[in-house]
């Protein structure tokens, strides 16, 4: 008989890649805000890095990271149905609002 490896004190698992291939433009720009928005919040310091447990506050990348969303969004307005921008817009003031208190 074969041992096999235990996997039980392996505490968190390997990334998945995900194929995005199959995404229609709306749907990779919508990632791209989920992504970026993320980010947002771990540089204006906000949420911990994963896996390190770790705050970063860097408020440059996090205003370029909000600045990105902003245009992503005003370039998707057009296609999209009101919930989902109002949704979006609250996104980008709630990390404005954010970035601002921790400017002062």
């Amino acid at each position: 008989m074969g041992s096999t490896p235990d996997n039980s004190e392996k505490t968190e698992q390997e990334p998945v890649p995900v194929d995005v291939s199959f995404l229609d433009i709306y749907q990779l720009l919508e990632l791209f805000v989920v992504l970026l928005s993320e980010q947002a919040w771990r540089y204006i310091g906000l949420r911990v890095y994963p896996g390190t447990n770790e705050i970063k506050k860097d408020l440059v990348k996090a205003r370029l990271a909000i600045d990105c969303i902003m245009s992503i969004v005003d370039k998707m307005e057009p296609f999209i149905d009101d919930t989902e921008k109002d949704r979006l817009r609250t996104l980008i003031t709630d990390l404005q609002i954010n970035y601002a208190e921790q400017m002062k």
